[in-house]
C-alpha cells in the first residue's frame, strides 16, 4: 500500500504516534488509508451540506474495510462572485483546488481518493487532481439543489438574475423581484439548472468517474446519502483491483463526455475544463473534438437556462444513463470503456431507457440533429470561440449589427442601466479573457440584463471571457487569442459590423483583411490590471481559452 511510507516498520514509529495523536487504532493503521476530499463550506449552497455526504462516504470505506481520512478544499460561489472582482479568482481557483489535493495526497500517502464537490470550479480542478496523480480514486458530488415556486411555475437562480434585468426596464416590480428572491434557490444543493456545476457533474459519470446517479439524484434526498455510502464502499474495490485515474480517463471517455455534453446542451464551460481535464491526463483535446461531436451528436435535453426542465426532471426521467443509452443506439458512444463500478459503461447503462420523453426526447424526435454548442472560428476568433446554440433564439442564430465596444464587464452593465444599448446591436467585451481579466470572469449579469429586458432576441454578446451555464441567448464567449495577448478582437471598433453565423460556425468583422492587420500592428499592450498577489502571478502562467485555460508548464 502507499499508505505504508507513512505507517509501517520501525522507523515509522514517530508517524504512528501522530496518527494515534488523532485518536487512530493499530487497527485502522493496518488498513487501506482513504483521502475524503471535502470542499464544505458555509459560503457556497452547493456545498453547506457537503458534511453530510462525507459522512456517509466514511461510512461506506469503514464498512469496506478501509480507513477514511478526511481533509478540505476550497470552493467559490460563482453565484455570489458574480459582478465584482471576486469573480476574477473563479476559474483561477480550479489551479489551487487542483494542486492541494495533491500536496495533501502525496504529503500523507494515500491509497485513495474519494472527492466531493458540487459546485464550477471545484468539479473540474478535482478531477486534474486525480488524473495528476493517478491513483484509485471516485468523484461523489453533493447533488442538484430543487427548483423553486413561483407564481405556480419552477424557478431557479437563472430567473433571479434576469429578475434583475426585468426590475430594471419596468416589466415587474421591486416587490415582485423580492419575492422571487425569497423563492429561486429554496435549499442546499448546485443550482436547479443546467449550468456549469451541474453539466460538470452529469458529463463526471459519463467519463466514468462518479457511480450512475451522481450527477441528477437531488442534493435533500436519502437517495443521494445512500449513494454517497456506495462510493465509500467503491473506493475500497477500485484501491483493491489497483484501478486507477488513467485506466478510466482515456481519449474515448474524454469523447463520450464530449457527446454527451452536446445531448444534454450544457454549459458552454465544459469547454475550458474537458481540456484541462484531458491535459492532465496526456491528452490534447483540441476545439475541433467539440465541433466534430457536435455535428454528430443529436440535442435530447433542454433544460434550463434553454428550457422550462430541471435536473430533478432530468433525474426522474432516468438520469444520464437514459440519455447515454439513447446516444447508444446511434453508435456514437464508445461502450467498452471501464468506469468506476469496475464495468463498462455499456454495462452501466444496459436495460436503461427513456421514462418521460418530454424530458429527454428519443432519437427520432431530438431538439436538433446536432448538439447543443458550437465552436464559431472567423476573423475575431481564428482559434475559436463557443456558444450554447441549445439556448439561442432562432432569430438569432444569424444576425448583423453594429458594435458596442467595451473594455470591462463594469462598462456594459453601466451601458445597460443607462438603456444605452439598442435592438440589433452586438456588444463586444474585452480584455476580460484568462490574462487580461485576469481570471476570465462570467458575466452572466449582463447577458442576464439582455434577457430581463427583454432583448435577448435583438442583441448578441461576444467576449474573450466567458459567460455562466445560466446564460441564455446569443452569447458568445472564449474568443482567442483574448485581446490582452493581442488577439483580433482588440482592434474592433466601435460601429464596425459584426457578423454572427452560428449554424455554418462563422464569426466575423467586416472589414478588409489589409484594415484589421493595419489595426493589430497598432495595438499596445494594457497595463496589467492586478499587480501582485495570486491574479498576478495566475496571469503570468495561464494559457488560451482555446487550451482550457490551463497554466504553463514550468
Amino acid at each position: 500500500m502507499r499508505s505504508d511510507a507513512v505507517k509501517k516498520g520501525l522507523e515509522k514509529a514517530p508517524h504512528r504516534s501522530l496518527f494515534k495523536a488523532m485518536g487512530y487504532t493499530d487497527e485502522e493503521l493496518a488498513r487501506p488509508f482513504i483521502g475524503i476530499v471535502n470542499s464544505q463550506n458555509e459560503v457556497v449552497p452547493g456545498h453547506i451540506h457537503l458534511d453530510i455526504i462525507a459522512e456517509a462516504v466514511k461510512a461506506g470505506v469503514r464498512m469496506a474495510g478501509g480507513t477514511p481520512v478526511e481533509f478540505p478544499a476550497i470552493g467559490v460561489c460563482d453565484g455570489i462572485a458574480m459582478n465584482h472582482s471576486g469573480m476574477k479568482y473563479s476559474l483561477a481557483s480550479r489551479e489551487i483546488i487542483a494542486d492541494s489535493i495533491e500536496i495533501m495526497t502525496q504529503a500523507h500517502a494515500f491509497d485513495g481518493l474519494v472527492l466531493i464537490p458540487n459546485c464550477d470550479k471545484i468539479i473540474p480542478g478535482m478531477l486534474m487532481a486525480a488524473a495528476r496523480l493517478n491513483i484509485p480514486s471516485i468523484v461523489v458530488s453533493g447533488g442538484p439543489m430543487l427548483t423553486g415556486r413561483y407564481q405556480g411555475r419552477d424557478v431557479s437562480l437563472s430567473n433571479i438574475f434576469e429578475g434583475v434585468g426585468a426590475a430594471r426596464g419596468g416589466r415587474i416590480t421591486e416587490e415582485e423581484l423580492a419575492e422571487m428572491e425569497e423563492a429561486v434557490c429554496p435549499g442546499c444543493g448546485s443550482c436547479a439548472g443546467m449550468f456549469t456545476a451541474n453539466t460538470m457533474n452529469c458529463l463526471t459519470e459519463v467519463l466514468g468517474m462518479s457511480l450512475p446517479g451522481s450527477g441528477t439524484i437531488p442534493a435533500v434526498t436519502a437517495a443521494r446519502k445512500r449513494l454517497a455510502k456506495q462510493t465509500g464502499m467503491k473506493i475500497m474495490e477500485l484501491v483493491g483491483k489497483n484501478i486507477k485515474a488513467l485506466d478510466i480517463m482515456t481519449r474515448e471517455s474524454f469523447n463520450n463526455a464530449i457527446a454527451a455534453d452536446m445531448a444534454l446542451g450544457g454549459s458552454t464551460n465544459t469547454v475550458l475544463h474537458l481540456p484541462a481535464i484531458a491535459h492532465e491526463c496526456g491528452i490534447e483535446l483540441e476545439l475541433d473534438v467539440f465541433r466534430e461531436l457536435n455535428e454528430k451528436t443529436p440535442h435530447l435535453c433542454k433544460l434550463s437556462p434553454a428550457g422550462s426542465h430541471h435536473i430533478q426532471d432530468l433525474d426522474e426521467a432516468g438520469g444520464i444513463p437514459a440519455v447515454a443509452a439513447e446516444l447508444a443506439k446511434k453508435d456514437i458512444l464508445c461502450l467498452d470503456r471501464l468506469t468506476v463500478t469496475g464495468r463498462t459503461l455499456g454495462e452501466n447503462i444496459e436495460g436503461r431507457k427513456i421514462l418521460n420523453p418530454e424530458v429527454i426526447r428519443p432519437l427520432d424526435n431530438p431538439y436538433s440533429e446536432k448538439g447543443g454548442l458550437a465552436i464559431l472560428r472567423g476573423n475575431i476568433a481564428p482559434l475559436g470561440s463557443v456558444v450554447k446554440e441549445a439556448a439561442v433564439a432562432p432569430e438569432m442564430l444569424c444576425h448583423k449589427g453594429p458594435a458596442r465596444v467595451f473594455e470591462s464587464e463594469e462598462e456594459i452593465v453601466q451601458a445597460l442601466v443607462e438603456g444605452k444599448i439598442n435592438k440589433g446591436d452586438v456588444i463586444i467585451i474585452r480584455y476580460e479573457g484568462p490574462k487580461g481579466g485576469p481570471g476570465m470572469r462570467e458575466m452572466l449579469t449582463p447577458t442576464a440584463m439582455v434577457a430581463g429586458l427583454g432583448m435577448d432576441k435583438d442583441v448578441a454578446l461576444i467576449t474573450d471571457g466567458r459567460f455562466s451555464g445560466a446564460t441564455r441567448g446569443a452569447s458568445i464567449g472564449h474568443v482567442s487569442p483574448e485581446a490582452a495577448e493581442g488577439g483580433p478582437i482588440a482592434a474592433v471598433r466601435e460601429g464596425d459590423i459584426i457578423e454572427i453565423d452560428i449554424p455554418n460556425c462563422r464569426l466575423n468583422v467586416l472589414i478588409s483583411d489589409e484594415e484589421l492587420q493595419t489595426r493589430l500592428a497598432g495595438w499596445q499592450p494594457r497595463e496589467p490590471r492586478v499587480k501582485k498577489g495570486y491574479l498576478a502571478r495566475y496571469a503570468k502562467l495561464v494559457t488560451s481559452a482555446s487550451t482550457g485555460a490551463v497554466l504553463k508548464d514550468g
